[in-house]
């Protein structure tokens, strides 16, 4: 066991998307995080086998009921030894359990009682059902990503609602909870909605509105593709390269790579120039292949990168490098991130089965012999 939270006591009732990727970084990082599964299959998600849901990597399965009321108060009974909570239902579910956070916090103070929605806590949407598109078209993200107003917007996998503006939100307010703890004795209720996480994560881009630099048609500004310095490229071999040339020293660079001569050509910042500046640019990256477009431009400050597939990635020499996937039972992993120098991060373990670790966590949680076989006998709890 290692990480900078080895000794937190986790629990975490089982959902899709967000809060189980709370869940397992905090896990990489050295909780223990005690998954709370149906005791029959949910339906959420995408179906997979457990070896390939990666997001429940690195912690134990418990299998309770919870509409069974002895289920609820063997929950209540964990909680009331853990030091955060994380749930990801919609609104009032919890409280119709019976463990919303007032009740939880009642029983222990120090709970920090992590809630990961869609269109948060409150508002005319927060009982409606949703999934990470719906919540980035609400942030003003999802209008701004695309190459053309002709065509609609682009979904941008599920990264910038679910992972970005809810993983990253929940895992960082839980975190700032617990230090209130350490101060205060006190814990609290973390909301992150993914909405707010989403808009969070466009501040800069709406200064930039403000200011008159972001244009609300998309592959117009410097960011979305409009610019030919900051774009992607087919190459010849049919693959693509990345180019992030912004600076004007950068931009130089480029330019001499791609045996442009600046004096002929207009100044980078005009914008009514960037699409003929496009289409030259996209006619010289056909004369070469990605690999010769690396060696001649990687390790530069030209800010390049080979568009890289999910195939490709784990065995790209900087990524081998740097230890950026482990091997998990015969499947490859992203590393956890991110690296902490006296406390490094680890996978556990991969996903478990449902309900494996129901009598070894109740045991080691303070359950008793007695107690355990009460609850098998009333179907409360799954071994």
């Amino acid at each position: 066991m290692s990480g900078p939270l080895t000794g937190l006591k986790v629990i975490e009732l089982a959902g899709i998307g967000p809060a189980p990727m709370a869940a397992m970084m905090l896990s990489d990082m050295g909780a223990e995080v005690i998954r709370v599964d149906r005791l029959t299959a949910s339906g959420l998600g995408i179906p997979m086998p457990k070896k390939f849901n990666f997001l429940g990597r690195g912690r134990k399965s418990i299998a309770l009921d919870l509409k069974n009321p002895e289920g609820i108060e063997t929950l209540l009974d964990l909680i009331d030894k853990a030091d955060i909570v994380i749930e990801g239902f919609r609104p009032g579910v919890m409280e119709r359990l019976g463990m919303g956070p007032d009740v939880c916090l009642a029983r222990n103070p120090k709970l920090v009682f992590g809630r990961v929605t869609g269109w948060g806590q409150e508002g005319p949407l927060s009982k409606s059902a949703g999934h990470d598109l719906n919540y980035i078209a609400l942030s003003g993200a999802l209008h701004a990503i695309g190459r053309s107003n002709d065509e609609p917007p682009t979904p941008p996998l599920n990264l910038v609602g679910d992972f970005g503006g809810g993983t990253m939100f929940i895992v960082v307010g839980i975190l700032a909870a617990l230090h209130e703890v350490k101060n205060s004795g006190k814990g609290q209720v973390v909301d992150a909605g993914m909405v707010d996480g989403a808009l969070s994560l466009m501040t800069s881009i709406y200064g930039m509105h403000a200011g008159g630099n972001q244009s609300d048609e998309r592959a117009s500004n410097i960011l979305d593709s409009g610019a030919h310095f900051y774009n992607v490229y087919e190459t010849r071999d049919g693959k693509y390269v990345s180019i992030g040339s912004i600076e004007t020293k950068f931009y130089a660079m480029l330019l001499d790579k791609l045996g442009l001569d600046p004096d002929s050509l207009p100044p980078q910042m005009e914008r009514e120039s960037w699409p003929a500046m496009k289409e030259k640019f996209k006619e010289i990256f056909l004369t070469k292949t990605r690999d010769e477009w690396c060696e001649l431009m990687e390790n530069t400050d030209i800010c390049f990168a080979p568009v890289l597939s999910l195939a490709e990635a784990p065995d790209y020499a900087h990524n081998k490098e740097r230890g950026s996937f482990v091997d998990v039972e015969g499947v490859m992993h992203p590393a956890p991130a991110p690296r902490f120098s006296a406390t490094p991060s680890s996978i556990k373990s991969a996903t478990p089965a449902t309900g494996i670790h129901t009598d070894e966590v109740l045991a080691d949680w303070g359950i008793s012999a007695d107690k355990l076989a009460a609850l098998k006998t009333s179907g409360a709890i799954k071994a």
